[in-house]
């Protein structure tokens, strides 16, 4: 989807084209490399939204609707936001989700501006906005293949550097696209856990800690391969990796906690363009010990 440039995008569009120059985030490794396998930069591109970010899961606690107030029929309840329930957080995500498309949807659309096919080196970024919510920004340089056709496609988009899109390209795979998997999983402190956390427990395992780290991950991972299937790729490039871990007052039991596990992964989608090269196609690798003692040893048994 073609996201609509505001005025003062297009007021800088205005000034670019006349003048005639383009800006680059990359380095002049990158800049060289992307020359290489046939693209040039066209132009640095943003995007930026700012959503407000309330309290999407009210006032539940997923771990306090047994008769105990600990459990849910003898068992802790974990709740991660891509499965809902009681407690869980699925709105938030999906706001965040889609301020992030958003950025980067205004970013494609600066690049098909200024006549680019794609972004690469994509850093997506999010913090606090000062008069308040999450300020969620996509920031790349736009590139385009001289004498390629414009497809009725938005321009592919990519979180690879410049190298690493040029080895992509170098062996018959094009990215697809920047692919996002959220989540966030919660769970109340039960007894057990009180237990394991005290001091006098010694070191052990936290199992109920561990439990939702694992669960919020593997429900990033499940979010992120729907995106892959989304865009129609065949895999994907993991980027980014990240998770934020925070305590919360329990708003339902008074004195008791819940803890809150942020997973986010970001990568870039992969499709392959052309069959992939045979083993042994390629030339041989010299491999030369940098160790002094090594290479004299070489010597001598030579």
């Amino acid at each position: 989807m073609r996201e609509e440039l505001p005025a003062v995008v297009r007021e800088r569009m205005a000034e670019i084209w006349p003048a005639g120059t383009w800006g680059s985030a990359l380095t002049s490794d990158e800049f060289a490399v992307i020359r290489s396998v046939g693209f040039e930069p066209v132009g640095q591109v943003f995007g930026a939204a700012v959503y407000g970010a309330g309290s999407a899961s009210g006032s539940s606690c997923p771990g306090t609707t047994g008769s105990s107030g600990d459990a849910t029929q003898g068992r802790p309840v974990i709740s991660v936001s891509g499965q809902g329930g009681l407690g869980s957080f699925g709105p938030l995500v999906q706001a965040m989700n889609q301020a992030r498309h958003t950025a980067i949807n205004r970013m494609t659309a600066e690049c098909a501006a200024l006549g680019g096919h794609g972004v690469v080196g994509v850093r997506l970024s999010r913090g606090s906005f000062v008069l308040g919510g999450l300020e969620f920004n996509a920031i790349g340089t736009a590139v385009r293949a001289p004498g390629a056709a414009h497809g009725p496609r938005a321009p592919f988009t990519s979180g690879l550097s410049g190298q690493d899109f040029a080895k992509l390209i170098m062996t018959g795979w094009v990215p697809a696209g920047l692919v996002l998997g959220i989540s966030i999983g919660s769970r109340h402190d039960d007894r057990v856990t009180t237990r394991q956390t005290r001091w006098r427990a010694g070191n052990a395992e936290v199992a109920g800690w561990t439990e939702l780290v694992v669960q919020s991950r593997r429900d990033a991972r499940g979010q992120l391969e729907s995106d892959v299937r989304r865009l129609g790729a065949e895999g994907v490039v993991i980027a980014t990796m990240q998770m934020r871990v925070r305590e919360r007052e329990c708003p339902v039991q008074l004195g008791r906690h819940d803890h809150i596990v942020e997973a986010t992964l970001i990568g870039t989608a992969i499709a392959r363009f052309s069959p992939a090269r045979q083993p042994g196609g390629g030339p041989a690798l010299a491999i030369m010990p940098l160790d002094p003692q090594r290479r004299q040893a070489a010597r001598i048994r030579i």
